[in-house]
């Protein structure tokens, strides 16, 4: 039977045990609440560059159809909503979508949300302006073939923003001792450091995919200001690569 490039049954189980913590801020996904606005910048800022996005508008999304994949609780999905887009967001948990179908009602937000996956949705021929691939790569038992799978689901020209991280010393020391052990921010063996990727490997990866990088960012955490920013040279942990569709 042919081994699925994007579902590991070790990852869903382990995602299960957290999806009631995803909109709480100070619960399992606490890194994710801090890191987010700084990602989000990044990405609010990268789609209107590259689609020139009326910077005035409150909606200046409205034209794009955006796929939010391993969308989670919806964290990303309802900021790409509020800003016009047309949404979906996949995840393979089915408590994460139930959690995040449930917020975004209370919210008062129109997303599609589907228990699905990138081969299930390409079976389905949908086609989307952008593709929000965050903190997903590390996760899926064959990064190469997954991210062949996204880019046939982007539009000529489109956009695709992913985020993982880096695989090297200091990321083990940070993302898995600090992260899980020291700073107790995520549950134990939330993450697999072999499954980390470096940048130059993600790169190759999304350019034998038919995309084009076009631009690469760190997410560097400062301890003293305790808050996460930009950096155009840092890329020793968390990162971040755009690419279009050639």
């Amino acid at each position: 039977m042919k081994k699925n490039a994007e579902v590991d049954k070790d990852e869903i189980y382990k995602f299960e045990s957290m999806a009631t913590e995803w909109w709480n801020p100070n619960g399992k996904f606490k890194p994710l609440h801090m890191l987010n606005p700084c990602r989000l910048e990044y990405i609010v800022d990268q789609i209107k560059i590259h689609f020139n996005c009326d910077y005035d508008s409150l909606e200046p999304f409205k034209k794009l159809r955006i796929l939010d994949i391993g969308c989670g609780g919806g964290l990303l999905t309802e900021p790409m909503a509020r800003l016009g887009a047309s949404v979906v967001g996949v995840d393979p948990v089915e408590k994460n979508i139930k959690v995040a179908k449930l917020h975004s009602e209370k919210s008062g937000l129109k997303i599609d949300y589907r228990i699905s996956t990138a081969e299930k949705l390409l079976a389905q021929k949908e086609i989307f302006d952008v593709i929000l691939n965050m903190e997903v790569v590390e996760h899926v038992p064959e990064p190469k073939s997954y991210l062949l799978t996204c880019s046939s689901l982007i539009k000529k020209d489109g956009l695709m923003i992913c985020s993982t991280i880096n695989r090297n010393y200091k990321s083990y020391l940070w993302a898995i001792i600090g992260a899980e052990y020291i700073m107790k921010w995520l549950p134990k063996k939330t993450h697999e450091w072999n499954k980390f990727i470096k940048p130059e490997e993600l790169c190759n990866y999304i350019e034998q995919s038919d995309l084009k990088v076009i631009d690469r960012r760190g997410f560097v955490f400062n301890f003293l200001k305790w808050n996460w920013s930009l950096s155009h040279k840092d890329l020793s942990v968390n990162f971040v690569i755009s690419s279009i569709k050639n």
